[in-house]
C-alpha cells in the first residue's frame, strides 16, 4: 500500500476534513449522520484502498440509512501505514472515493465510516484495549493473501515466523495480528465479555477457516486454556468481496480535487461492480449490510470458488501476457482480442467446470461480466499491481483448478499456460530486455530459478513448496514445457494468440 506524493493542488484549495465539509459541491455526497457521537463496533485492521472501496463504503451507507450503531476503527499494524495514520488524522478519518464507470461517467462522495485510526507500533494499549471493549462486536481483517501465516505445503500455521516467534515469547508487548488478537480475546475472556467475532475480507478460499487456523494455533502456542476457548466462542465467517480497486495515482488525487474543492491526500478509486458474500455467523449482532447490497448466505463456497477462479485467477491470465506483450494497463491488455479470447476459454474451458453451482448466479453473465470488468478503460489498473505477490496467489486461485481437472480428465492446457507466462515474466526481463521490477516475497528465490528455466525448463514447477506434485503430472507438464518455449521463442502476443484460437504450440 504506496501513499501518491503531496499533489501542487494541495497548495491551491482547502484541505478535506470535518471542518470543511460545507464547501463541498451540492452533488457531492457526505456523511449525513453525526459522526461525533459514534463509537466504534468494528475495529478493522488493514486500512488499504480496498477496505475504503468495499466494507467502510458498506458501512457509511448503512449509517446514513440511520444504522448508528455500526461504525469503525482502522488500525495499521505495518510501519508502512504510518503515512495512512497521518493522512486519517489530517483529514478527520474522512476520504473521498471517486467510482470510475466505463463509460466515463464519475461518481465522487466522501465516506465517514471510519470514526478513529489507530496506529499500533504507537499505540499498542489503545489497540488492544479497544478490541477488548464490550463496544466492540468484530475485528474484521484485510492482510492480504500471505498474512495469515499459513504454510503452502504443510497447511500448518507457522510458529517459527520471526515476528509471531517474538510474540509468543513469555512478556511480549504483541507486534503481529495474532498477538493483539489474541491479547485482546484474553481480556474479554477474563472480563467476562463475549468474544468478538473474527471476519476475514481477504481472497483467501475459506478464509474464515483460514483465520481460525492461524488465530487458534497461535493462541494454542500461547495461553492453551485460551486457544479452547476460542475454538468454542469465536466465530470466524467466511466471506466473498469483489470489487477492482487500482493503487490511487496523482492523475486521481488531482481529479478528486476538481470534483470537490477540497484537496484529499489518499482519496480511492474503484468500478462500480460491488460484490460481498458473507456466511451469516455473527452471534452477538451484526451490520444489516444485506440492506446495502452485500448478501447473507449459509455456504459461502460456491460464490468464492466462482470469484476466486474466474476473477482472480483470469487476472493471472490476463497481466503476465499482457506486461510481456509490451501492455501496461490492463483494458489496454484487454483491447487485445486474443488476450479477450484466452480469458474467456479458460474460464468456460476449464475453471467453470470445477465449480460447484453457485445459487442466483448466471455464470455466462458472470464472465461476460468479467470480460467488461476488465476492459474498463477508466479504471487504468496496472498490470504491476496484479502481477504482484504471485506466490501468494497462483497456488490459491489458479493451481487448485489445475489440480480438479487433472483428477477428472479435464483440460489444463490453458492453466499451464497461465503459470508459463509467470514463470517467463518471473526471470525479471522483458522481451525488449527492458528489466522487470518483480514484486513478490519470494523474490530472491524465485527469479534465479526462472532465469535458469532456458537451459532447465522445469526448473520453476520443480519448486515443490509452490507447486506440490505437478512436476509429476505429464499432461501438466507437457502443457507448461509446450507454453513456456513458445513464450521463449515467439514471445507472448503470438502464444496467446495461438491459445486464444486451439493452434498448436508445438
Amino acid at each position: 500500500m504506496t501513499a501518491p506524493i503531496r499533489p501542487a493542488v494541495e497548495r491551491e484549495r482547502p484541505r478535506l476534513s470535518a471542518r470543511t465539509l460545507d464547501l463541498l459541491p451540492a452533488e457531492v455526497g457526505r456523511p449525513t449522520y453525526e459522526r461525533g457521537s459514534l463509537v466504534p463496533s468494528i475495529v478493522h485492521i488493514g486500512v488499504g484502498g480496498f477496505h475504503r472501496a468495499h466494507q467502510a463504503v458498506a458501512i457509511d451507507r448503512l449509517l446514513s440509512a440511520g444504522e448508528t450503531d455500526w461504525s469503525i476503527c482502522g488500525v495499521g499494524l505495518l510501519e508502512g501505514d504510518r503515512r495512512m495514520k497521518r493522512v486519517l488524522d489530517e483529514q478527520d478519518g474522512l476520504y473521498s472515493l471517486l467510482v470510475k464507470h466505463p463509460d466515463g461517467r464519475r461518481e465522487v462522495g466522501v465516506i465517514g465510516s471510519i470514526v478513529e485510526y489507530l496506529f499500533a507500533p504507537d499505540e499498542t494499549e489503545r489497540v488492544i484495549e479497544r478490541m477488548a471493549a464490550p463496544t466492540t462486536r468484530i475485528v474484521s481483517l484485510t492482510i492480504t493473501e500471505g498474512g495469515y501465516g499459513v504454510d503452502r505445503v504443510t497447511g500448518e500455521f507457522r510458529l517459527d515466523e520471526p515476528a509471531v516467534a517474538a510474540d509468543l515469547a513469555p512478556g511480549a508487548v504483541p507486534t503481529t495480528v495474532f498477538g493483539i488478537v489474541t491479547e485482546a480475546l484474553r481480556r474479554r475472556r477474563e472480563r467476562g465479555i463475549p468474544a468478538f467475532v473474527v471476519q476475514s475480507c481477504d481472497n483467501v478460499q475459506g478464509n474464515g477457516d483460514v483465520a481460525r487456523l492461524a488465530f487458534t494455533a497461535f493462541a494454542k502456542a500461547k495461553h492453551a486454556e485460551l486457544s479452547e476457548w476460542i475454538a468454542e466462542q469465536v466465530s470466524f465467517p467466511n466471506s466473498m468481496v469483489d470489487r477492482i480497486t487500482p493503487v490511487t495515482s496523482l492523475d486521481d488525487i488531482e481529479e478528486v480535487a476538481r470534483l470537490t474543492g477540497l484537496v484529499d491526500e489518499w482519496p480511492v478509486v474503484c468500478e462500480p461492480f460491488f460484490q460481498w458474500v458473507v456466511e451469516d455467523r455473527f452471534p452477538h449482532g451484526r451490520p444489516p449490510i444485506e440492506r446495502v447490497g452485500a448478501q447473507l448466505v449459509a455456504d459461502v463456497e460456491p460464490y468464492e470458488l466462482m470469484k476466486l477462479r474466474l476473477l482472480n485467477a483470469s487476472h493471472q491470465g490476463l497481466c503476465y501476457f499482457g506486461y510481456l506483450a509490451g501492455h501496461r494497463f490492463a483494458h489496454e491488455a484487454m483491447a487485445d482480442d486474443a488476450i479477450a479470447t484466452f480469458l474467456l476459454r479458460y474460464m468456460v474451458e476449464e475453471a467453470s467446470p470445477t465449480l460447484h453451482p453457485v445459487p442466483g448466479i448466471d455464470l455466462d453473465l458472470y464472465r461476460r461480466t468479467l470480460i467488461e470488468r476488465f476492459s474498463n478503460p477508466e479504471i487504468r489498473d496496472t498490470l504491476a499491481r496484479l502481477c504482484a505477490e504471485s506466490s501468494d496467489r497462483i497456488p490459491k486461485w489458479l493451481l487448485p483448478v489445475v489440480r480438479e481437472q487433472l483428477a477428472n480428465g479435464g483440460p489444463v492446457a490453458l492453466s499451464a499456460a497461465i503459470v508459463a507466462s509467470w514463470a517467463r515474466y518471473a526471470e525479471g526481463v522483458d522481451e525488449s530486455g527492458a528489466p522487470i521490477d518483480v514484486v513478490d516475497p519470494l523474490r530472491d528465490e524465485l527469479v534465479p530459478i526462472a532465469r535458469a528455466q532456458r537451459e532447465h525448463p522445469t526448473a520453476f514447477i520443480a519448486n515443490r513448496a509452490l507447486f506440490g506434485d505437478l512436476l509429476d503430472e505429464p499432461r501438466f507438464v507437457d502443457a507448461y514445457l509446450a507454453a513456456l518455449a513458445s513464450l521463449h521463442d515467439r514471445g507472448a502476443a503470438e502464444t496467446v494468440r495461438r491459445l486464444a484460437h486451439a493452434e498448436p504450440l508445438a
